[in-house]
This record gives structure tokens, sequence and C-alpha cells, in this order.
């Protein structure tokens, strides 16, 4: 792997986890069970996202 291509996976990850953590964040200030529930589907998402793409290191 070059080195660029390397940057551009740990941009990949480091994105999958930002959002993570931003869904997450949003997830807890939210008042609709609702909505919530949809916003916490996300952050699981991105965090599945995140272990598939680690796992294919």
């Amino acid at each position: 792997m070059t080195p660029k291509e390397l940057l551009y996976v740990e941009d990949a990850l480091g994105h999958e986890q930002f959002f993570q953590t931003k869904c997450r964040e949003t997830a807890n200030q939210m008042k609709d069970p609702e909505l919530r529930a949809s916003v916490e589907q996300m952050a699981q998402k991105h965090e599945q996202i995140f272990k598939n793409f680690y796992g294919l290191l």
C-alpha cells in the first residue's frame, strides 16, 4: 500500500468514527423517541462500517 493510499484509508476510518460520535451526541440530545432511535441506528451503522472496513485491513 502506498503512503497516499494509507492516508485515504486513515481518512475514511476517521470519518466513520467522527460520524458515529456525532450521531451518538445528537441522539443523546433528542427528546423525540422515534427520531432518537433513528439517529442511534445511524450511529450503529457507522460503527459497523468502521469495523468492516478495519477488518479488511
